[in-house]
Parts: C-alpha cells; sequence; structure tokens
C-alpha cells in the first residue's frame, strides 16, 4: 500500500499539497494530519475517491508519535512514498515580547515534530520515496524579530540537506522548500499577532501556496535538495551565500523598514 502523510493537512500549504499529490500521485490512501478535524475531515470529501485517514492530534504533544508509530506498524505492506512535514508557525516580534510557551511550542513543531515525523516513516522508505521538509528563506540567515522562527528554520535546513547525503545512496530524495512569504495562508495572520509595535510594515512580493507547493513538488521529483520556489527566495539564497550575516542582519532592518 502506497501512502503519502502530510502534517499541517488542514490549511494552508499542506492543504495544497494534499490537493496536488490526490491528484499527480498514483497513492492508495492520504493520511493527513492536523489539529483541526473538521477541516480534515472537509479536505477528506473534497479529495474523495481517494481515500484519507484523519488523524486529529497536536504534534507538540509527544505521546502522538508512539500512536502514529503503532498505526505504521500495523499497516501490513505499507509504503511511504512522501512525507510532507508542513506544520508550522512563526511569531513577529521583539524576543522579550513573546511568552516562553510561544517560543517553545515554535521550536517543538518546527523542528521536533519534523525531525520525529521522520524518524518515525523512514523505516517504511524505499527507493523513489521523497521527503519535504518546508523550511524557509528565513533559514539562510539570522533575522532579527524573526529570531527563534529564523532559527528553527536554520535547523531543519541543515536537518535536511545532511539527511539527504544519508539517504542518497538508498535512493530516498529529501528536499528543503524554502519559500518566501506566502500570501494566501495563516501564517502571515498569525505572526503578526505578537507584533506590538508595527516592526514589519507589509509584506510585498508574496508568493501563492499553490505555486509554490507545485514548484517543490518538481524539484522533489527531479531529486532537488534545496528548493526556493519564488524569485525573491531564489535571489535570498544567492545573496546570503556572498555576503557577510553581519551585513545581512543589517539590511533585514533596511529592508523591513521600507518594506
Amino acid at each position: 500500500m502506497n501512502i503519502a502523510i502530510i502534517t499541517g493537512a488542514s490549511s494552508g500549504l499542506g492543504r495544497e499539497y494534499a490537493r496536488l499529490l490526490a491528484s499527480e500521485e498514483t497513492l492508495d490512501e492520504l493520511w493527513l494530519i492536523a489539529r483541526r478535524r473538521d477541516l480534515l475531515e472537509s479536505l477528506a470529501q473534497e479529495l474523495s475517491p481517494v481515500p484519507c485517514r484523519i488523524f486529529s492530534c497536536d504534534l507538540t504533544q509527544e505521546t502522538v508519535f508512539p500512536a502514529l508509530q503503532q498505526q505504521l506498524a500495523q499497516s501490513a505492506g505499507l509504503e511511504v512514498r512522501w512525507l510532507i512535514n508542513a506544520a508550522g508557525f512563526g511569531r513577529i516580534g521583539i524576543s522579550s515580547d513573546i511568552n516562553l510557551t510561544d517560543l517553545s511550542r515554535m521550536i517543538d513543531l518546527n523542528c521536533r515534530a519534523a525531525m520525529s515525523m521522520t524518524q518515525l516513516t523512514l523505516p517504511f522508505m524505499s527507493a523513489g520515496s521523497h521527503i519535504l521538509q518546508i523550511c524557509s528563506c528565513a533559514a539562510f540567515q539570522p533575522i532579527p524579530y524573526l529570531a527563534v522562527y529564523a532559527a528553527t528554520k536554520s535547523f531543519l535546513l541543515s536537518y535536511s540537506r545532511a539527511l539527504s547525503a544519508e539517504l542518497r545512496p538508498q535512493g530516498i530524495g529529501v528536499t528543503a522548500v524554502c519559500p518566501y512569504w506566502i500570501r494566501d495562508t495563516e501564517f502571515i495572520s498569525q505572526a503578526i499577532r505578537t507584533d506590538k509595535t508595527g516592526l514589519f510594515h507589509g509584506f510585498p512580493f508574496t508568493c501563492t501556496k499553490h505555486e509554490t507547493a507545485l514548484r517543490s513538488l518538481r524539484a522533489a521529483r527531479s531529486h532537488i535538495e534545496v528548493c526556493t520556489p519564488d524569485l525573491v527566495s531564489f535571489l535570498h539564497r544567492i545573496l546570503t551565500s556572498i555576503l557577510p550575516h553581519g551585513m545581512l542582519v543589517h539590511l533585514s532592518k533596511i529592508y523591513r523598514y521600507f518594506a
């Protein structure tokens, strides 16, 4: 049985990946993971006749992973063809203004949950399987007022690239997806809730979830290790490979002011 597992599938980029995989891949089942059951159920109805298995859970809770591991082990002949770790969130603001609970949950979801899902599914993968870790172009440099978020994505990018080297001999692809701001997801509206002083004046040059998902799936099928699916993230990656981080931090402050 060939399956795809998508975290953060209830909305945004995760939901878009589910739609694309259902239409483009030959899968026996989609496993949809997120907190909001009602949105997962509506997605499962939308994707019919592709069978979907719903897991309504909070991936910041460690008790979730043994239960998921048991579900994997109990499914005879199961092959995980796609794992897409799209669950994640960010907070904008001065670090001292953001409560510890939010910062800890960000690390738990963006880093630990992605790593745990990867470790759980690897025994069920083989040549031709793909892992997509949804990072951000924030992973390329330290970013003031996105300090913890950028650090979590830097972890995920480094983890993905190392894992790609380890799994390449087995024919398993790992792609880190590093987009710029995506305008038609809940990410921006949630992130600015902690921006008490209007640190970010706007979000120009944003991309869409559809083009991000579509281009990153193509990149994964082409065995591309790091995908920058829009012009801004592509240029950002080039710039951060040339300039020192101290200068980049200063430039990010200027960009934030004029954006």
